[in-house]
């Protein structure tokens, strides 16, 4: 299996990249969130899941080894696909998707495509136990994380503008709106 790839991008399309590894070119499958950090930039390092069909093998790349493990529990649930997965890690961090577990909110995984609301009670169900070591702390910065997302999205940032962002709002400020706040002013440094 392959778990790792580093290497050059050879090409750029709208969910993949290839990889160009000693001559050898992977078309690894991204999130948006992947999409957006990598842009403009060609020397690229990616934990990888492996998936095997009766007809294909594809590659998911990942920026941190935390997206993987929740790409790999959300891809175990049944009428989850990689394409599903991909598509919630898109939209949240795994700590907002923990956290959505957690607190039993099915809104998150129902804004991807094709995931309903009995699919997305289904994820609940099966992962609650298997995400439930996150101490109150991470809950609530998840939490204040997501929802404020959401409204730089509706703003017209794109995921990543919005996640990058608030990675800059030290972790102490709780209230969303001063979260949003300085966020904003961090895109505008821009």
């Amino acid at each position: 299996m392959i778990a790792k790839i580093k290497g050059k991008i050879e090409y750029r399309k709208d969910k993949f990249v290839v990889v160009d590894v000693c001559g050898i070119g992977y078309k690894v499958h991204l999130t948006t969130y992947a999409m957006g950090k990598i842009a403009g930039i060609e020397d690229v390092d990616f934990f990888v899941h492996t998936a095997i069909r009766e007809d294909a093998m594809d590659l998911y790349g990942f920026l941190s080894m935390e997206e993987l493990d929740m790409f790999e529990l959300l891809i175990s649930i049944s009428g989850i696909g990689p394409k599903a997965g991909l598509g919630i890690l898109s939209i949240a961090t795994p700590k907002t998707i923990k956290t959505a577990i957690l607190n039993e909110d099915s809104s998150i995984l129902t804004k991807v495509s094709g995931i309903g609301k009995k699919t997305a009670d289904r994820v609940i169900l099966e992962l609650r136990n298997k995400v439930a070591d996150m101490s109150e702390d991470e809950k609530e910065d998840a939490v204040s994380d997501s929802d404020a997302i959401e409204a730089l999205i509706a703003m017209g940032y794109s995921v990543t503008e919005a996640r990058d962002a608030l990675k800059m709002v030290s972790a102490e400020i709780k209230d969303i709106g001063q979260r949003v706040g300085l966020a904003l002013r961090s895109l505008g440094k821009k």
